[in-house]
């Protein structure tokens, strides 16, 4: 029998994180072994508990969460100020997810902690994946030198070379704690692979693939229905896609891509932060064409298999 992928989420759960989880924790070539909350889609207080309302959903509930940082690591506040609505088209996250909300407690609020101890003591490879703010990573950092050295693999959803989503130079997570951000890339990780929305915005779910989903019965399909519905009405209000009536999971395509490496085209680069320019903060810099001389630190997904991560979609979330 093929060992699984362990994996470690690290999100700020909104509607693609949520799918992310439940990819994650129903794939069955995945162990996912624990998720750590930030702040990010919404206050950490929302990403907790819409974090343990999905895996109570799916019937996960044994899965551990630990709650992390409510702000930048540096910054006192973001760079600019988000607020959180339950309008889904003005915010396509929302402060909380359409689903049941759960009434339990996080397992810890130490998810720094955690993650030192569990990597420090792991005996076998665990993916870390974190698909929200690097905050609570470059918090580990921080705290433990070695931290880089123990982690085997660095799964990141981040940043965009052509494509940005937050300002005209910088992709949300990325822009929300571009210090922690850059601290990350500058941190020595030996296998990292960066999942920009260039990449995401090649793997488009339509509103016939979410009906498809919702069909399913299941929870998971059901619920998948719900959250990309409600991003593919953001989308089609405020910036139109390359398909019509479509939407980017930014989030889940990090798992698709930890079991099937081929589901993304990447690219070797060196990849910086911008921490500093009032028109590029939080800018991932690829240098695609190794203009920097710089040694790359990342494999970069520049493009995706939209079928084969929407058919991984229909056969995870159809498993009863």
């Amino acid at each position: 029998m093929t060992q699984k992928h362990q994996v470690i989420l690290d999100c700020d759960t909104g509607t693609d994180d949520a799918v992310a989880i439940m990819l994650a924790a129903l794939h069955p070539k995945v162990d996912l072994v624990g998720v750590t909350t930030v702040f990010g889609n919404a206050p950490l207080s929302a990403t907790t508990i819409n974090t343990l309302s999905v895996l109570d959903l799916i019937g996960r509930p044994e899965i551990p969460v630990h709650a992390g940082i409510s702000r930048p690591l540096v910054r006192k506040a973001m760079p600019s100020e988000r607020f959180f609505k339950t309008d889904s088209v003005a915010d396509p996250h929302g402060t909380y997810l359409d689903i049941p909300r759960t009434s339990r407690e996080p397992a810890s609020t130490k998810a720094v902690d955690y993650l030192i101890e569990t990597y420090r003591s792991a005996t076998q490879p665990i993916t870390l994946m974190p698909v929200g703010p690097l905050t609570n990573i470059a918090a580990a950092v921080a705290l433990e030198p070695r931290f880089a050295e123990w982690v085997p693999q660095l799964i990141i959803m981040g940043g965009g070379h052509e494509v940005p989503n937050m300002t005209a130079s910088a992709e949300f997570n990325i822009w929300a704690d571009p210090d922690a951000a850059a601290s990350v890339f500058e941190a020595g990780f030996r296998n990292v692979l960066l999942v920009p929305l260039d990449a995401t915005h090649k793997a488009l779910v339509t509103d016939k693939q979410c009906a498809a989903l919702g069909a399913l019965g299941t929870p998971a399909g059901k619920a998948t229905e719900t959250f990309v519905t409600r991003r593919i009405n953001s989308y089609e209000a405020m910036q139109k896609m390359d398909i019509p009536n479509s939407a980017p999971v930014h989030d889940a395509l990090c798992v698709a891509a930890l079991v099937e490496p081929d589901i993304v085209t990447t690219k070797r680069c060196h990849v910086a932060v911008e921490t500093a320019g009032a028109l590029t903060l939080g800018r991932t810099v690829v240098d695609t064409h190794q203009r920097s001389r710089l040694e790359p630190n990342a494999d970069v997904a520049l493009d995706a298999n939209a079928d084969r991560f929407v058919a991984m979609l229909l056969e995870v979330f159809g498993q009863r």
